[in-house]
């Protein structure tokens, strides 16, 4: 799960010691799950047994949190919401967005390529805005305040030929915004 593997956080680490409370809410925020409390407590329930160690522990503990229907797309959502809390992925995706701002010139673009609906999100957000929240900036006069000007209503998505020749790309969304003079 570590991208990095010299990160002292791993994803045993979450499952095993994070309180229940967190763990519900990293399943909610970064997998998107429903039932991510009852996840949750029965993560909680199932570490009292000892500690969970592999994947395979991890999915006899949470067999009865999975659904009949669509238990893949649980279960990865399940793994996305450990591993983008094990390797900070949102806060990385902030960080290199607030950095872009201060980093182009006026008329220079950023083009970001987001694969799930959490990182698209904060992309549009930040590109819409100028912030992470979706809350439109105004100054005394009304006019939006932001450093970017969206240059794609819509996120460009990959055609039929472009998955059927890599299957990943599926889920890409390429939003491109251009730097603007702050007035």
């Amino acid at each position: 799960m570590r991208m990095d593997k010299n990160s002292t956080l791993t994803a045993a680490e979450v499952v095993n010691t994070y309180p229940v409370a967190l763990l519900q809410k990293i399943f909610s925020a970064y997998g998107e799950i429903t039932n991510a409390a009852t996840l949750a407590r029965t993560i909680g329930n199932a570490r009292q047994n000892g500690k969970i160690h592999t994947t395979s522990e991890l999915l006899i503990a949470i067999e009865s949190c999975v659904p009949r229907q669509g238990s893949n797309k649980y279960l990865a959502q399940v793994f996305q919401a450990l591993r983008i809390e094990v390797n900070g992925e949102i806060d990385a995706l902030k960080d290199l967005i607030r950095q872009s701002e201060q980093l182009l010139k006026e008329g220079g673009r950023l083009a970001i390529i987001s694969y799930h609906s959490l990182e698209d999100r904060e992309v549009k957000n930040y590109m819409r805005y100028g912030n992470f929240e979706g809350i439109p900036n105004k100054d005394l006069y009304g006019r939006d305040i932001c450093p970017f000007k969206p240059l794609t209503k819509k996120p460009i998505e990959p055609g039929e030929e472009e998955i059927a020749n890599n299957s990943r790309a599926r889920s890409a969304k390429l939003r491109i915004a251009e730097r603007i003079a702050l007035v």
